[in-house]
């Protein structure tokens, strides 16, 4: 039982030796692999007609984002203040800078913090203003893991809350930048 025991500590000693390069890389990777394609094409469906389209937004965006405000406007976005204008900007423009930024490990960290808040106000405004259903927002602990909100934007968030703890890691525009080497994590010894 001793031999196991040596031998389960020394193989685990080695890989947390590389954990910090490994995992920060990987949960880039996975956001890259998983939510990339998910939030550009989101974003893609939100600009307007013509060179302009990034500054001009389709009222589609305004719908995706204010559907009960959009609905009392009489689906007019010209109806809506300069606020909504702003916000509907801001989260078009935070839909392509803020993955991009998580993919290539740029501002890594605050980038992450950004996604996390994304992701709640999403979650917010499809359980609210577009009134998901109790099967779509799903429920914790109950052995069904399909829900497209609690479910699987519990995974997006803990993706996005280690990059927040832990940063881009090695492979990263971070670590060009900052230029600070990355912790090592020493093996057991004895």
């Amino acid at each position: 039982m001793t031999r196991l025991v040596a031998l389960h500590t020394a193989l685990f000693a080695r890989i947390e030796s590389i954990a910090f390069a490994v995992l920060p890389t990987l949960a880039r990777f996975v956001f890259a692999a998983v939510l990339l394609g998910y939030y550009w094409n989101s974003a893609l469906t939100k600009l307007g007609d013509g060179v302009f389209g990034f500054i001009r937004l389709s009222s589609g965006a305004y719908v995706q984002m204010f559907p009960k405000q959009m609905e009392a406007a009489g689906y007019d976005p010209s109806m809506l203040g300069l606020g909504y204008k702003l916000v509907a900007l801001a989260g078009t423009w935070a839909e392509f800078i803020l993955p991009l930024l998580l993919v290539i490990g740029l501002f890594t960290r605050l980038a992450a913090l950004g996604m996390i808040g994304f992701v709640a106000v999403q979650s917010l405004t499809d359980i609210y203003g577009h009134n998901a259903d109790a099967d779509t927002i799903g429920h914790w602990f109950d052995r069904i893991a399909d829900a497209h909100i609690l479910d699987q934007r519990a995974f997006w968030v803990f993706v996005l809350v280690y990059l927040v703890f832990r940063g881009a890691g090695p492979v990263s525009v971070d670590r060009l930048v900052l230029e600070r080497p990355a912790p090592r994590v020493q093996a057991a010894s004895g």
